[in-house]
């Protein structure tokens, strides 16, 4: 007797609990330890040198859960509320001063469910979405990770006026909750046929494809200056102290909570390269403001605009892909390889800009490596452009 095939879920429960679950991997896993770790140090549970690299370990884990996503994938449906719960359990596991061994192991777990849920959580939803406004829903889904950047930035430092055990459990509360409020939002899986599966296996992989995910990798490195330094930049580089720099770390996370929408209605109207395009010359002007003013204009476009795009590059980037893979499966392929080398480009631009700032102490020369990055990420783009074009000229060729 065969099990009866669960049914589909509304598109608007699948977005909503793709957007859960980068709310909960990366929103809350990876960004709401940022104000957590002053008051890690400043509690004495570790030292700022052990508390930097329980960070590092985050990110080792979600390199490797952007490999695994891909495996995954195929049972999304389960995995992803399981992997959030697991999320969640990290979060308590770390409400007690336990040793160094013990926080660093759990919190490379909750990178690697973030991985894993960024590769799987999107083009589960948007399967369900009908292609002219798969641009919005991917924005929709992706602003989960600016939603956790807000709530990190508003309720940790409350939370934290309880204790720190307090917030971490809270955190892992919240996470489960979240949980669970959206776990029959999963569609069912999709089954790729093993004969498909070859067959998609000996296509040709287009260039195209793998200069977008340079481009996307280009564009992780770009975006560390401002992930990384921007608090730090304007509370100590500019002197006006830490409040003044965690007011615009609310502002880069409701840039990062609208963004992934905008940029995504942007690329239902226009397509995805020309969206992509716009979007990269924007950044350039974002990121680079700073080396010409700090003004409060110039620090509120590149705070807002900078956060936008944190996530916001996802959507357009996924849609490119989409735009070039018609088969789910390939298109799978690509995206997790894409979150692969966007993990890649984060920690190693995180290692070059520490190792530069270092030697240096110098703010605006790690905006400047910023803005050149995403100039260069915008010629691959263009290179990307230019090829695709030619090969479409050919293809209408007669033979």
């Amino acid at each position: 007797m065969h099990q009866a095939t669960p049914p589909a879920p509304s598109p608007r429960a699948a977005i909503v609990a793709a957007l859960a679950a980068l709310f909960v991997g990366v929103g809350l896993a990876r960004f709401a330890y940022t104000p957590l770790l002053p008051a890690v140090v400043a509690a004495g549970w570790f030292g700022p040198d052990q508390a930097a690299y329980l960070g590092a370990s985050n990110l080792a884990g979600y390199l490797i859960g952007a490999i695994a996503g891909r495996r995954l994938a195929a049972r999304t449906r389960i995995a992803a509320p399981v992997l959030m719960l697991v999320t969640a359990a990290t979060f308590v596991a770390c409400a007690w001063p336990l040793p160094f061994a013990w926080f660093a192991a759990w919190r490379f777990v909750s990178g690697l469910g973030g991985g894993a849920l960024m590769v799987m959580a999107a083009p589960a939803a948007l399967r369900l979405v009908e292609p002219a406004r798969r641009g919005v829903a991917g924005g929709l889904v992706f602003a989960g990770v600016g939603l956790g950047i807000v709530t990190s930035g508003l309720v940790v430092p409350a939370l934290l006026r309880i204790g720190l055990g307090e917030t971490w459990m809270a955190l892992g509360l919240l996470a489960a909750l979240a949980t669970v409020a959206t776990a029959r939002g999963w569609p069912p899986d999709v089954v790729v046929s093993t004969d498909a599966a070859v067959a998609d296996a000996a296509q040709p992989w287009p260039t195209s494809a793998t200069l977008v995910i340079a481009v996307y990798g280009t564009i992780a490195v770009a975006l560390v200056p401002h992930m990384v330094f921007l608090v730090d930049f304007i509370a100590r580089g500019l002197g006006a102290g830490i409040a003044a720099g965690a007011g615009w770390w609310v502002a880069f996370g409701l840039g990062a909570t609208v963004g992934p929408a905008l940029f995504g209605a942007l690329g239902d109207r226009v397509g995805y390269g020309a969206a992509l395009a716009i979007a990269l010359t924007v950044q350039i002007a974002a990121v680079g403001i700073v080396l010409v003013s700090t003004g409060t204009a110039a620090l509120a476009i590149t705070s807002f605009m900078v956060g936008a795009y944190v996530p916001g590059s996802a959507p357009l980037v996924l849609g490119k892909i989409r735009e070039i893979f018609h088969d789910p499966a390939r298109q799978q392929v690509a995206w997790s390889r894409a979150t692969v080398v966007f993990s890649v480009g984060q920690a190693a631009g995180a290692w070059l800009l520490s190792a530069v700032f270092a030697e240096t102490g110098e703010h605006r020369l790690l905006f400047a490596f910023g803005t050149a990055a995403f100039a260069l990420a915008l010629l691959l783009d263009r290179i990307a452009a230019w090829l695709a074009a030619r090969q479409r000229v050919r293809a209408d060729q007669p033979p």
